[in-house]
């Protein structure tokens, strides 16, 4: 069963690696988590389907520490965390070189935009189907369960910390993503394993995907 909370063990050679992070998908959840990057001074580079130079106007937005790259430039930081639509993702992430045991956080969930539709994935987790698209990677699933909105706003709510879940198969990986929600001043609850975890946050049919929770000191 999922464990209360995740202590982030990260060497400070670890928390170094996160200090650019790359992003492909610069739709809502994307955008949103390179504003909470910025925020905290973490640098960025960004990515879409349309090339850098449509992304101008969102990279002035974010300020100095964020630049809009390729799709391969974004994949090859050390962490990267892929936002896009479920049925653009095959593309998104086709013929990206072997991710040679880098970080990958999966902040997908598998419906259709604009209409939120379920996929069916024949009884698969969205996360099982998603680690086949990014070979070599440690994935972590994270940052899929909140509004946009809340995700890019201070993390402080109601005199606490607002709630991100996280989940994974490789604890370094794990403490490493926990140590990045920690640094962008939200507070991280370990699901455990994905196929408890991501289970537990995949949308729709988790129970906890747009529960906005605060954790009181």
């Amino acid at each position: 069963m999922a464990s209360a909370v995740f202590t982030p063990t990260t060497t400070h050679s670890e928390r170094q690696t996160m200090n650019t992070i790359g992003i492909i998908g610069a739709g809502a959840i994307g955008a949103a988590f390179a504003k909470a990057l910025t925020r905290q001074g973490i640098n960025v580079v960004i990515s879409n389907s349309r090339g850098p130079e449509s992304l101008a106007s969102l990279v002035a937005e974010l300020g100095p520490t964020a630049r809009a790259g390729t799709r391969e430039e974004a994949a090859a930081q050390p962490v990267v965390l892929v936002a896009v639509n479920w049925s653009k993702l095959p593309t998104a992430l086709a013929g990206l070189p072997d991710f040679a045991g880098r970080i990958v956080i999966d902040a997908n969930n598998s419906i259709e935009a604009p209409s939120f539709k379920a996929l069916d994935l024949h009884g698969r987790m969205s996360s099982e189907v998603f680690a086949e698209w990014v070979p070599g990677a440690r994935v972590v699933k994270a940052f899929n369960h909140l509004q946009a909105h809340l995700l890019e706003s201070e993390p402080t709510a109601e005199g606490g910390r607002r709630v991100l879940f996280f989940s994974g198969d490789d604890a370094q990986a794990k403490s490493q993503v926990a140590t990045l929600i920690e640094r962008l001043g939200f507070f991280g609850i370990d699901l455990g394993v994905l196929s408890v975890g991501a289970r537990l946050v995949q949308f729709p049919g988790g129970p906890l995907p747009a529960l906005n929770l605060v954790k009181f000191a």
